[in-house]
């Protein structure tokens, strides 16, 4: 039998099993109920955020010269102030709130007003205000009603233009004297230079600086310094900077690059939280291991990522909003039926737009989780060293894959619009270009991801600790026997080869929440029980032949890492799923989490077809699945992002007002009438032409 008649009789399979087994007639999506589901556990907060967001006075405006686009963020910020809008993660000592959750779902909701509110709010009170907090003590919290009010704008100052991603290699310093009690704060070079800082551009009038602290002739790490750059617009002595000017996108911040000449700073100004100096010099930390430390005070400002990976996920839906309203209303060539058939009645549409849609549902309910771990460990509720660690391990995870998947989003959306899409009153372009940062800011996401891959080596390693090469060896071959499935239980891989019978029963099985898991769960162990074996012989190399080893395995070690990360996305949406208590509801939501689970899958047939996972017939039906479960998703579209719960104010797209849908009646009805008068351009008519 060729394979087109094979895939041929397999699509009939696939198409015979959904309709014996599916209550199609009983698919209604209930919105309302579906739309307080994805708005997560702050819902009242995002909700009151939402509200709050829709004043004109807030939203962006397209094509404003440079400064007066800064202007008008600034004064959109004081906006936020008046509102109380910047409060909620703030100590109640000084009027804020302690709500660190609900803080990170106000600011989310900003991406939908302007992208470079929501980043230079960050700055501000996320990051600038955020390192007083939790890297500073009492001493520095005297500070914060200023910055709250906005009258202390601020910059966070760690990154270095010869450093980048290597925080712990800073080469500003931090000097104490004894005798004059200060720190003399110096960036050594050029390359020393703090550079793409927000607010050091102009507004900026202090910084939060990242140093190597030096006291006594010894070097105690990188710490944080409150150091005040500006009076006014002019820099302070020994402070010197310059604007970066035009950016990719978020051009309503102003970015600019910091340098200090031996500028002077009294030694309370060091953020004393995890390492102080007395005024002798003596150093002294609560954590006494420098590198502990390092990572403590690092893992203090994990809000940033958690932060990103809510935004990106806002920001996704919002284009696929914009998007699938106008696939629906978009009409392109008469169909086979009569009339024209609407963009999202086209396979290769929904083949465009609809797994990622599945993503972003994935990725809701794994932010809700992240959000809520986040709120437990800076609450104080969850506060261990294993929570920290989890938590950080978590946010380096999930950010990097939520904000590739903007932009992947965002730019399919562009293109699923045509020509339209590519006009900046539908905000798809620029949506892209002001997050295009974001995959490369508060961690590379590679960088991250390959800190991932260490913490999974790291727990692998502790589950072997005393086994040797051949126990791993052992294991990773026990693993590619233990890899496919029947039903909920494992066979061997001389069976995975063998065909499985009817295709249906492998249809049946790929739809099973345990086979799904199992698939998802082995690739990962399998990759990092690969990984452990090849670098186990680093323990026995020297330094630059173990880095030299560590670094022809980084690309398996990251890829592995985003395996791990899209496995925590897949649990998510399972979990989150069993909150939907309507049938109709859970049946339509059920058949997006098959979408995202067999996507990976198929995303990576490569690799189970080559490790013996999947048969080839196997892996054929994933595909036919998938297409089937389009067609059966179509009519269910424009309901599962309508429960996003954005309104028109938040859209201010024109293709996604309904303006589509009017021109084309207009149009059907000039039609109509010429059909009426006889006048109509025929089929006949037009073959006489």
């Amino acid at each position: 039998m060729s394979n087109g008649s094979n895939k041929s009789a397999l699509q009939a399979e696939v198409e015979k099993h959904l309709e014996e087994s599916t209550p199609i007639e009983n698919a209604v999506v209930n919105v309302s109920a579906l739309a307080k589901i994805l708005l997560g556990s702050w819902s009242g907060v995002r909700k009151q955020a939402r509200e709050f967001v829709k004043d004109p006075a807030l939203h962006q405006t397209i094509g404003l010269p440079l400064e007066e686009q800064r202007e008008r963020v600034l004064t959109q910020m004081h906006l936020l102030v008046k509102n109380g809008s910047v409060h909620r993660g703030f100590p109640i000592k000084v009027g804020g709130h302690d709500d660190n959750g609900g803080n990170i779902v106000a600011f989310e909701e900003m991406v939908t007003a302007d992208p470079s509110l929501q980043i230079k709010s960050g700055v501000q009170w996320g990051l600038f205000g955020g390192a007083l907090v939790q890297l500073g003590t009492d001493r520095h919290h005297y500070l914060l009603p200023d910055v709250m009010s906005l009258k202390l704008p601020g910059a966070f100052a760690m990154t270095e233009i010869g450093h980048g991603s290597d925080v712990a290699n800073l080469a500003t310093t931090a000097t104490y004297d004894p005798k004059t009690k200060q720190f003399d704060i110096h960036t050594p070079f050029a390359a020393a230079h703090k550079q793409f800082l927000g607010n050091a551009g102009m507004h900026g009038q202090a910084a939060v600086v990242f140093a190597q602290l030096i006291t006594l002739g010894v070097s105690h790490g990188v710490h944080a310094f409150f150091v005040p750059i500006r009076d006014g617009n002019n820099f302070l002595p020994g402070v010197s900077g310059e604007d970066d000017g035009w950016k990719g996108g978020l051009n309503g911040i102003d970015n600019g690059t910091l340098a200090f000449d031996h500028v002077k700073v009294p030694r309370e100004n060091l953020l004393n939280r995890y390492g102080d100096v007395a005024e002798d010099g003596t150093y002294s930390s609560p954590i006494p291991s420098p590198g502990r430390r390092f990572f403590t005070m690092l893992g203090t400002l994990v809000q940033g990522r958690v932060s990103l990976d809510g935004t990106s996920t806002t920001a996704a839906a919002l284009g696929l909003a914009i998007a699938i309203r106008y696939g629906n209303e978009r009409k392109q060539f008469p169909s086979g039926t009569g009339g024209d058939q609407v963009l999202l009645d086209y396979q290769r549409h929904q083949r465009r737009l609809v797994p990622k849609l599945a993503t972003v549902f994935a990725q809701l309910f794994a932010h809700d989780e992240l959000l809520r771990k986040f709120d437990a460990v800076f609450s104080g509720a969850d506060d261990s060293d294993e929570s920290r660690q989890d938590l950080e391990t978590l946010a380096a995870s999930l950010k990097p894959l939520s904000t590739w998947h903007a932009l992947e989003t965002l730019q399919e959306c562009r293109e699923a619009c045509g020509g339209a899409g590519f006009m900046a009153e539908n905000r798809l372009t620029q949506l892209r270009a002001d997050l295009d940062v974001y995959v490369t800011f508060e961690g590379d996401n590679n960088v991250l991801l390959q800190l991932v891959s260490k913490r999974l080596l790291t727990d692998f390693s502790d589950k072997f600790k005393n086994a040797d090469a051949g126990a791993l060896a052992a294991y990773v071959v026990g693993r590619a026997a233990e890899a496919a499935y029947h039903g909920t239980g494992l066979r061997t891989l001389a069976q995975t080869i063998k065909d499985f019978g009817s295709t249906a029963r492998s249809v049946k099985e790929l739809r099973e929440t345990n086979v799904q898991r199992e698939l998802l769960t082995d690739r990962v162990e399998a990759m990092v029980s690969e990984l452990a074996s090849r670098l186990r012989p680093a323990s026995k190399l020297s330094k630059s032949e173990a880095a030299e080893l560590f670094n022809s395995q980084q690309n398996e070690l990251i890829e592995a890492a985003r395996a791990h990360a899209e496995l925590l996305q897949w649990e998510a949406f399972t979990r989150g799923i069993e909150k939907i208590h309507d049938a109709g509801t859970y049946q339509v939501v059920s058949w997006l989490h098959d979408v995202f689970g067999l996507s990976l899958i198929e995303k990576h047939l490569d690799w189970y077809l080559i490790h013996g996972r999947l048969s080839p017939q196997r892996a054929q039906a994933i595909t036919a699945y998938i297409d089937r479960l389009l067609a059966r998703l179509r009519p269910h579209l424009q309901d599962l992002v309508d429960a996003f719960g954005f309104e028109q104010e938040h859209l201010r797209a024109p293709i996604a007002t309904g303006a589509e849908a009017a021109r084309q009646a207009e149009a059907a009805e000039y039609y109509r009438m010429l059909a009426a008068s006889g006048n109509a351009p025929t089929p006949e008519k037009k073959a006489k032409a």
